[in-house]
Formats: C-alpha cells, sequence, structure tokens
C-alpha cells in the first residue's frame, strides 16, 4: 500500500470503514492489520497505510468526523486544534470514493470486536463542510502577492515598478486546484446536505481572474 493511494485503495479504505458504519483510526490500523495478515500472512507497513489514510482524507474519500457529545472538535482533531489525536473521531466512506470491500476483508465484522455504528449524519455533513472551507481558504490565500517583491521593467532611464498592472494578486494561483475544489463542492452537496454556493461562487471568481 503506497503512501499516495490510488482510487481503488481510496476505494478499498472506505470500503472497510463501511463494512462497520465507522471507524476510528486505531480501529482502522487493526482491520489493515487483519486483511495484510489475511492476504499473505504478513504485517501491514504501518507508514503506508498511515499515509494512505492521511491521504484518502486529504482527498475526501474519508471523512473523519467527531460523534457529537465527546468534547473535541467536529473534524476529528482535539480541542487544541493540532489534528493529531483522533480520540474517538470515526472515519466514515467521504463524497468523492466509491466504497469496494477489499478482498480478505470479508469478515472483518466477525473479527474484529466493533459494533456496527450509526453515524450521525449532520455531523459527518458539518465535518466535511469544516474541512472544505479550510481548503479553499488555503487556495485562495495562496493565490495573492506579486512573487517576492515589486517587478521593474527597465528601458532606458525608464524604470517603471510593479509590472502586474492593476494590482493584479493572482500570479501565483493554483487553477487546477481551484477547479478540483469546484467539481469537489458540487459533490458534497449530493453526498450531504450542504449549500456550498457561495464559496463556489468565490472560487470562480478566482479563476476568471487568474
Amino acid at each position: 500500500m503506497g503512501t499516495v493511494p490510488d482510487q481503488r485503495t481510496s476505494d478499498e479504505l472506505a470500503g472497510i470503514v463501511d463494512l462497520f458504519g465507522g471507524l476510528t483510526r486505531a480501529e482502522l490500523e487493526r482491520a489493515l492489520s487483519e486483511v495484510a495478515f489475511r492476504a499473505d500472512g504478513q504485517s501491514v507497513d504501518e507508514d503506508a497505510a498511515a499515509g494512505a489514510i492521511e491521504a484518502s482524507l486529504d482527498a475526501f474519500a474519508l471523512v473523519r468526523y467527531e460523534p457529537r457529545g465527546n468534547g473535541h472538535a467536529t473534524d476529528g482533531g482535539d480541542e487544541s486544534g493540532d489534528g493529531d489525536n483522533d480520540g474517538d473521531a470515526l472515519f466514515v466512506p467521504g463524497p468523492t470514493a466509491f466504497p469496494r470491500t477489499p478482498e480478505h476483508a470479508e469478515d472483518l465484522p466477525h473479527i474484529l470486536d466493533v459494533s456496527p455504528r450509526d453515524p450521525d449524519q449532520d455531523a459527518v455533513g458539518e465535518a466535511a463542510r469544516d474541512r472544505f472551507l479550510a481548503d479553499v481558504e488555503a487556495v485562495l490565500e495562496g493565490e495573492g502577492g506579486r512573487g517576492d517583491g515589486p517587478e521593474y521593467v527597465n528601458e532606458g532611464d525608464d524604470e517603471t515598478e510593479n509590472v502586474d498592472e492593476g494590482n493584479d494578486e493572482t500570479e501565483n494561483v493554483d487553477e487546477t486546484a481551484i477547479e478540483d475544489l469546484i467539481d469537489l463542492s458540487y459533490d458534497l452537496e449530493a453526498w450531504a446536505p450542504l449549500n456550498l454556493v457561495a464559496e463556489r461562487t468565490r472560487l470562480v471568481e478566482a479563476l476568471e481572474d487568474a
């Protein structure tokens, strides 16, 4: 399992958590260990598994949320906001995944001592929205600025400052990232009761200004 999963790997991770309705990180890691052992008697590469989980979270193939009432952030991070302590946070299939049960995983419900879960869809949607908004802000903040400072064009003794006319601050915009987020906004709205029109409008305007 590579550190950056392909769609198949993300779909299989989503398929494993979907068998239970949701799994904590520790439970998911144990499930991966069981699948690896049943496949060829080998232990799972813990670093690769962790990388695959994080990449699937980044791609919204998995969504991490904190069940209500635990006193933690809805996105699964701890109250300090560092996001390193999952605690009782659950991973559930995300909007970009097509969950599929990997080979040798069919018996996991009989192996793991985990009761079926019924995730709070409102809390799951809220966590996904918070994560999406954070990604939107990160991308839009990245489009500002003009490199390392003002640029100049020298024509003889004529020195023209700041060649990006009109204070264009879209020089560093990541158009592909913006397009991906626009597509993701539609996936999220189809997957959960979310309204992301305002955020999508900001993204479209940033793309048009690029």
